[in-house]
């Protein structure tokens, strides 16, 4: 059986994994392997394929359309006309949203970056570390109480994988392909 578990990198990592070899786990049972984070430049526009749930287009269009909507309404009053004042309201409107979304978007960069070197000097990390223990399954509530204990952010367990890996799996694959 294979318990997976996620962990900040901290002395609690270090500790559970000593905490496991002394219960009986072996060493070359437990693989621990740290995530990197990936530093992205904002992107101004989303594209199909890939988006990070954070746009300088989305304030534009919103500002741009309630503007637009305006720049209609009032004007129907003021010289011009409504299609010159919306056009105006439209242009205006997408311009200050443009501008609200990158100055906010740069102090919260600043924000976090902050975070991050306070972190930094206090010897905390932002990276988290998958740990992968390979046990028998009578000793399950062991391995996930002392992950728990530890203050792991998850644990999760997969038991076909000791079948399908360990005794020739894929045996349904080799009936349906035999000249493979």
């Amino acid at each position: 059986m294979y318990v997976y578990a996620s962990f900040d990198y901290s002395a609690f990592l270090e500790l559970a994994i000593t905490d496991l070899e002394k219960r009986g786990i072996a060493r070359e049972h437990i693989l621990a392997v740290p995530l990197d984070k990936r530093v992205e430049e904002r992107m101004v526009l989303d594209t199909i394929h890939r988006a990070d749930g954070i746009s300088l287009f989305d304030g534009a269009a919103v500002l741009g359309a309630v503007f637009m909507e305006l720049g209609v309404i009032y004007g129907f009053i003021l010289k011009w006309g409504p299609i010159t004042w919306g056009l105006i309201g439209l242009f205006g409107g997408a311009f200050l949203g443009f501008l609200l979304d990158y100055f906010y978007g740069r102090i919260r960069n600043r924000k976090k970056e902050k975070a991050t070197r306070n972190q930094q000097k206090t010897g905390e990390s932002n990276t988290e570390v998958v740990l992968t223990i390979f046990c028998e399954p009578n000793q399950y509530e062991m391995v996930e109480k002392v992950l728990w204990d530890n203050m792991a952010l998850g644990v999760g367990k997969l038991d076909r994988l000791r079948n399908s890996i360990r005794k020739g799996g894929g045996e349904s694959w080799k009936r349906s392909n035999p000249n493979r």
